[in-house]
């Protein structure tokens, strides 16, 4: 049967000489396998910046429950993107959160808010013309709401220490990888208090941009019943240090 999805790309691999099978997060079905046929061959009318990182597209796919591997009729760019391709700094960050989606998204089945947020998302920083180098931090926390351990928002002067395995603020004090103390408590707290509308808002010293990172990294792992290991955000880190 047909249906028309759209979809966010998250992977793909070679499958023959002129096929690959893509990773495709759709609005219909949750994260799906396709296969594309000769997207590969000179002669192909699907060129393949369609599978590039993050590319929103419009489907029309044939779908079966029973299938491990879906077969797609029509793929078409749903959104062009007007400057993550061009931008080394955008396109580095879309880069670091596709590898962290391709690690944690996994559920076959339709999630329509989560769906929304990443394709709003995406589109926002392909729009924001500036002060777009804290948007993966706002993100990646943003995201957590999702995969159930957002962290709660009780943040005081009092309760200024952040502990990673509840999930909250408090005043105790324990190992610096479970207890985070300030100034990053105060950054994980500003992240749950900002919107996309204002999350440029937030100023990281430059001196603290990479141990956050780890932090929220460190938050996810402890929290995901997977083994996240994600090497991208080394290379998201040299060029935004730049």
């Amino acid at each position: 049967m047909l249906h028309n999805t759209p979809g966010i790309v998250f992977h793909q691999v070679k499958y023959s000489e002129s096929s690959v099978i893509a990773k495709i997060y759709t609005e219909l079905f949750g994260l799906q396998s396709y296969m594309i046929r000769g997207i590969r061959s000179k002669k192909s009318k699907i060129k393949s910046a369609l599978l590039q990182h993050l590319t929103l597209v419009d489907l029309v796919v044939y779908h079966k429950a029973k299938n491990n591997i879906h077969n797609i009729k029509e793929i078409k760019i749903a959104y062009p993107f007007q400057s993550i391709p061009y931008n080394i700094h955008k396109s580095s960050i879309a880069v670091f959160l596709n590898e962290i989606l391709y690690h944690v998204i996994k559920e076959e089945e339709a999630n329509e808010d989560l769906f929304k947020f990443l394709f709003n998302a995406i589109q926002i920083l392909d729009l924001k013309e500036s002060n777009y180098t804290s948007f993966h931090y706002y993100f990646l926390m943003q995201l957590s709401k999702y995969l159930g351990f957002y962290p709660k928002t009780n943040y005081s002067t009092v309760n200024c220490n952040f502990n990673m395995e509840e999930g909250n603020f408090t005043n105790q004090n324990g190992p610096q990888n479970i207890f985070i103390p300030l100034p990053y408590s105060l950054y994980i707290s500003d992240l749950t208090s900002l919107s996309f509308e204002n999350f440029d808002v937030l100023k990281i010293s430059p001196t603290h941009r990479n141990q956050l990172l780890e932090i929220i990294l460190n938050y996810y792992r402890l929290h995901l019943p997977i083994a996240l290991k994600i090497k991208s955000h080394l290379v998201l880190q040299t060029v935004l240090n730049d």
